[in-house]
């Protein structure tokens, strides 16, 4: 970039310092001459002149992420986002800033909504760096599948014997799971199910997790942990791919407890999803646990949340 048409934007600036496209076009030639500092200076100065300018905010995060500064770069994205969540330029740059401080669940989140808005919007970095991911865990998976499926399950090795207190949750453990799974002649007789799920809710550290596996100590069943990195995946249908071979999993190994930590991130509420994949995973996840095409019999689903009104 020519240091004098950057002159020469500064010159004209100074006659008439208000003038905001001449700014911002400053701003936007310092950008493209990785003058990040300099560039901000005049993005901030666009947004005291007029607060609302979501170009001098856009260019105001970009310039952030230049300079290493990500937490301020999201800050600044984040609240863009309210303004307009279905933005793909935004996006982008949230997800950019997201890997950066490695949150890569949300990162991989944003990304497959600007894919979703626009296919052809790819981002080499991102593209590269979830490509590399998805790549490890193709290979991860064949590993496992030549080794054993069954190293996905537990043994859980503990009881409500090594569980203290939660009195309470234990006797609504016992008559909704334990019971019906030690005398199912009973309940089938009923014609009820032997199965179904319970939510689990207390802030992190109280006890959900080892509660969980104590149960599934109880019936003698085996135990599935399962987290949100070990079902969401950026392409499009690999995500409820996941979901349903995990279930799966469960049905062929009944009984068994199918624990599902940070539940709220998997099932939120699907008016609370704009994105067709969001939906989509959601309505995977309620088919698998109606049923409708396997039969859950012996699979036992506990979820855990730390926000259950989502």
């Amino acid at each position: 970039m020519e240091k004098n048409q950057i002159e020469h934007l500064k010159e004209a600036l100074e006659f008439s310092p208000d003038n905001i496209p001449l700014r911002l076009h400053l701003a936007e030639t310092l950008m493209s001459d990785k003058q990040y500092a300099a560039a901000e200076a005049e993005y901030k100065i666009v947004i005291e002149q007029a607060p609302g300018n979501n170009q001098a905010k856009f260019g105001l995060a970009k310039a952030h992420y230049h300079q290493d500064n990500y937490s301020t770069g999201i800050v600044i994205i984040e609240s863009l986002l309210k303004e307009d969540p279905a933005n793909p330029a935004w996006l982008l740059l949230h997800s950019k800033l997201l890997l950066k401080e490695d949150d890569i669940g949300r990162a991989l989140e944003q990304y497959q909504k600007v894919l979703e808005l626009d296919p052809g919007m790819t981002d080499e970095t991102l593209d590269g760096y979830f490509r590399t991911a998805h790549q490890a865990g193709e290979v991860a998976d064949e590993m496992m599948e030549e080794e054993d499926t069954d190293a996905f399950l537990e043994d859980p090795g503990v009881g409500f014997t090594d569980v203290g207190g939660m009195n309470r949750e234990k006797s609504e453990i016992e008559l909704k799971i334990i019971q019906p799974l030690k005398h199912p002649e009973l309940y089938e007789a009923y014609g009820k199910k032997i199965g179904g799920g319970i939510l689990f809710y207390g802030p992190p550290g109280c006890g959900k997790t080892h509660l969980a596996r104590a149960t599934a100590g109880e019936v003698d069943a085996r135990f599935i942990s399962v987290g949100i990195n070990d079902i969401l995946d950026m392409w499009i249908g690999n995500s409820e791919k996941n979901l349903h071979e995990i279930f799966e999993l469960a049905r062929k190994h009944a009984p068994c407890v199918l624990f599902f930590d940070e539940v709220d991130a998997l099932g939120a509420s699907r008016s609370d999803m704009r994105q067709s994949a969001g939906r989509h995973l959601i309505n995977q996840f309620l088919s698998e646990l109606d049923g409708i095409n396997n039969k859950n019999d012996g699979v036992l689903i506990l979820g855990a949340t730390n926000a259950p009104w989502h």
